[in-house]
C-alpha cells in the first residue's frame, strides 16, 4: 500500500464500502451494471479528485467498493454523493428504474482496510521504544 501526500498529511485511508439497492430489489443488471461502474468512476474524478476507486464490484444486488479517501473527506459524504449522484442518473437513464423515488436503501457498510492488527501493535510499542531512547540501546 503506498502513501498518499498532501499538505500537512501523509496517509494510508482505504475503505472496504457495500451499499444496496432499496429492498434489495436484484436491478443491477447486465447493462445496467457497465452503466453504474462508468457512472460511479466519472462521479468520484468529478467531484473527489482525491479519492479513488481501487476495487469496484457491482453484482445484481449490491455493490462494493474499495475507496481511498483522503483525511480532509468523510467517508460518509464522499458515499453519500456516490449513492446520490448515481441514483439520479440512472433513473433518468434507464426507464423500469423511473418508477423508484430512490434507488439505494439507507445506510452502508463500511470497513477500515490496513495493515493487520498484530503489525500495528508491535509498530506503536516500538515507537514508544525509540521515544525513550531504548530502540537505540537494544540495537547496540
Amino acid at each position: 500500500m503506498e502513501v498518499k501526500v498532501q499538505a500537512h498529511v501523509a496517509y494510508q485511508t482505504r475503505y472496504h464500502v457495500v451499499w444496496i439497492p432499496k429492498y434489495r430489489r436484484k436491478v443491477l443488471i447486465e447493462g445496467v451494471k457497465e452503466y453504474l461502474e462508468k457512472t460511479i468512476q466519472t462521479t468520484v474524478v468529478d467531484r473527489y479528485p482525491d479519492v479513488y476507486i481501487i476495487e469496484l464490484n457491482v453484482q445484481k444486488d449490491h455493490v462494493h467498493a474499495l475507496l481511498e479517501i483522503p483525511p480532509k473527506h468523510s467517508v460518509s459524504s464522499v458515499v453519500g454523493y456516490i449513492k446520490g449522484a448515481t441514483s439520479r442518473t440512472m433513473r433518468m437513464h434507464f426507464e423500469f428504474l423511473r418508477w423508484a423515488t430512490a434507488l439505494w436503501a439507507d445506510g452502508f457498510y463500511v470497513s477500515t482496510v490496513g495493515y493487520d492488527e498484530k503489525k500495528i501493535r508491535d509498530y506503536i510499542q516500538y515507537q514508544e521504544k525509540q521515544a525513550s531512547g531504548q530502540a537505540l540501546l537494544a540495537s547496540i
